[in-house]
């Protein structure tokens, strides 16, 4: 059974074989679909359609005259009926009228004569059991397509998963983006999908950020202006909501072959998928199996105080009670964050009692410091296995739940860095108020509001300006310490400063001006901590 029942397919139904079917005009256009069937024999029936109806009469509405039957034609053709099928069987006409063959071919509008006389009812009756078969076929589709990311919930699935099941469902390369259009899954990978992802911001700047993305309308075929993807390879996207904000979009690599609307009903229920699974991992904080990591979920989901989270710690084999805490928030890197077991193992090769859990997106520990230790010893641990991380303060049990934001914050900074390093929380300054602004959409929206134009003209060009700008904003403005720290002549500095300034739209020279810009460029750094999995 097809997925939609065309003009083509109806006319190859059993009723039509009763008789000689001819096609007199549209026939380029008998592969469009048929919703429903409608009957009439009124000069007006065209009021009572709605589109994609096969249009059944004896031609009695159509009129006598060559005038009448032209504009009868033009009227059903803009009401954008699928098909006309006239009986030419006497009651009206003996054979179809010029007038209505030349006019139906101009107005690409399938027109049809049978030579008999059929039951409309019996025609109606077949048709309709045809279209109400494809129906149940598509919910019965539609809802294993649910079942199955409803089952990848179930099963504590995250985000890679959903991707991974969308493209394995839709034959199509699936990309899963951030609001800051970082990406950070990748499914069903194909030459074709590489070469997209290989350029992603040219693709998901310059292209979704200037045209309207790809959409179904009702069971018509999707759409899109026909610019709007001269560049790079199409693709549908559908934002993925969380909170009521946009967390970010699922892009469908469908390349030349337009997807069904089908396909893109999919893609709305993979991307609600995926902000489930967003945020579950956002409010319990992991997918948590062994005991210490169920201990820590609940001391960050305050369901314990800190004091009985040490207390409960003893029963895992973990002594913390009497000893001064600290809290560290771990990555390792590029790739994948800490494995709980390493940075367990790495605790407990220095002697230090800790309850270690991986939280998703980074890896916790609370760690008990011996008498008279501080936090260098800590960092000098992490930093000499090129581990990323941040350290809270030095802190009694009570105050563990604001230690677990200290090291987060600090973790957040240290992600966002060039080079791997340990930072403590002391050390943050004003950063500290941008990691808070990242955790919600503001600092996407600043940073895209301030560098917004820039970082997409630097998608489309071989020589990005956004260094220049970072090294003219590191030397406080100073024109001729930044021409010799990027080994270019000040000439060439002066003119690609006057660049910059023409896209940005601001005066480089105004102090408030480079104050502004350097904190969007903290806020851009954040915002580009490595996150990207590939299935």
């Amino acid at each position: 059974m097809a997925e939609r029942l065309t003009v083509r397919a109806a006319l190859e139904l059993e009723v039509f074989k009763r008789t000689e079917v001819r096609v007199y005009a549209g026939e380029r256009n008998l592969d469009r679909p048929v919703r429903w069937v409608h009957t009439g024999e009124i000069p007006d029936i065209h009021r009572f359609l709605t589109g994609q109806e096969m249009l059944l009469t004896a031609g009695l509405g159509m009129g006598g005259t060559a005038l009448q039957q032209r504009a009868f034609i033009r009227r059903v053709a803009d009401a954008r009926a699928a098909v006309l099928v006239v009986e030419l069987a006497g009651r009206m006409f003996d054979s179809m009228p010029q007038a209505a063959v030349e006019e139906a071919e101009a107005a690409g509008l399938p027109l049809v004569g049978l030579a008999d006389e059929i039951p409309f009812v019996e025609t109606s009756a077949q048709v309709h059991e045809v279209l109400v078969g494809l129906r149940v076929k598509q919910l019965i589709a539609e809802e294993a397509t649910s079942q199955a990311f409803m089952d990848l919930l179930l099963a504590d699935e995250d985000y890679v998963g959903m991707v991974r099941e969308l493209a394995r469902r839709t034959g199509h390369a699936v990309v899963l983006e951030d609001v800051a259009h970082q990406m950070l899954a990748y499914g069903g990978a194909t030459p074709d999908a590489d070469r997209v992802v290989n350029e992603w911001s040219a693709h998901s700047r310059a292209i979704h950020e200037r045209h309207h993305p790809l959409v179904a309308r009702g069971n018509e075929a999707p759409a899109a202006s026909a610019a709007s993807f001269s560049q790079v390879e199409p693709c549908a996207r559908q934002p993925v909501i969380l909170r009521g904000e946009s967390w970010g979009w699922l892009h469908l690599l469908h390349g030349d072959v337009r997807p069904h609307p089908a396909v893109l009903r999919t893609l709305e229920r993979a991307a609600a998928a995926v902000a489930i699974s967003l945020l579950s991992e956002r409010e319990s904080g992991a997918r948590a199996s062994q005991r210490q990591t169920a201990l820590l979920n609940r001391l960050l989901l305050g369901d314990i105080t800190g004091e009985r989270f040490v207390s409960l710690s003893l029963a895992l084999g973990q002594d913390l009670r009497g000893r001064e805490l600290i809290v560290l928030t771990a990555w390792a890197g590029d790739d994948e964050p800490v494995k709980d077991h390493v940075l367990a193992r790495l605790l407990q090769e220095a002697g230090w009692p800790a309850v270690v859990a991986d939280t998703g997106e980074f890896d916790v520990a609370v760690v008990g410091l011996p008498a008279r230790a501080d936090t260098t010893a800590v960092r000098d641990l992490l930093a000499g296995h090129g581990v990323r991380g941040g350290v809270s303060r030095t802190v009694e049990a009570s105050a563990l739940p604001l230690a677990l934001r200290q090291s987060r914050s600090a973790a957040c900074v240290a992600a966002a860095a060039e080079f791997p390093e340990v930072r403590h929380f002391d050390d943050l300054g004003a950063l500290r108020l941008l990691v808070a602004l990242s955790e919600g959409p503001e600092l996407r929206r600043y940073v895209e509001d301030e560098l917004g134009p820039l970082l997409e003209h630097d998608a489309l060009v071989k020589n990005p300006l956004l260094p220049t700008l970072r090294t003219f904003l590191d030397c406080g403005g100073n024109k001729a310490r930044a021409a010799e720290e990027l080994f270019i002549q000040r000439r060439t500095l002066y003119h690609r400063l006057d660049r910059l300034s023409e896209i940005l739209g601001l005066d480089l020279t105004q102090v408030s001006n480079q104050q502004r810009l350097q904190l969007a460029m903290r806020g851009h750094d954040l915002l580009r901590k490595p996150t990207l999995r590939r299935t």
